[in-house]
């Protein structure tokens, strides 16, 4: 079974219209059927539904309310142990960038056979030696593997 960790820049393409600006939403949209026909396993950290209602109210104000309740209705699995938290905060200091976002790479880190997918390409190239990592438009959920 194949686990992933969509991080807030593939959520939020679930649920915008396409744009010339908005790349990869169909590889992002087949990861969401995957997840929905349970191909795939989706898990995540504590703060991705706050993180993905935020990116929504400010980016598609009048569908965000049904959008969240779409993806609470989902009943994604959620992960936060110390041991995640404390990953995670070793990720921020060793390559500067924000706990919110190294937590989700750290729940990828953590959990058997599961990929951290990201359309954040500038957090890709700062942490992508750690592993357990591939960016959107490089994964390939129609073949049934995290990466093509």
């Amino acid at each position: 079974m194949i686990h992933v960790v969509a991080d807030a820049s593939v959520a939020i393409k679930w649920f915008l219209p396409p744009t010339a600006e908005e790349q990869d939403q169909d590889r992002a949209i087949t990861l969401l059927e995957k997840v929905r026909s349970s191909e795939i396993v989706l898990l995540e950290p504590p703060h991705w539904l706050a993180e993905v209602a935020a990116g929504l109210n400010r980016l598609a104000p009048a569908t965000a309310r049904l959008d969240i309740e779409d993806l609470y209705a989902m009943r994604i699995a959620v992960t936060g142990t110390l041991k995640i938290y404390t990953a995670a905060m070793t990720l921020a200091t060793t390559h500067r960038q924000h706990v919110f976002d190294t937590l989700y790479h750290a729940v990828a880190l953590d959990a058997p056979n599961c990929t951290l997918v990201t359309a954040d390409e500038r957090y890709y190239r700062k942490v992508r030696t750690e592993g357990a990592i591939v960016l959107l438009r490089d994964f390939n959920p129609a073949a049934g593997n995290p990466a093509s």
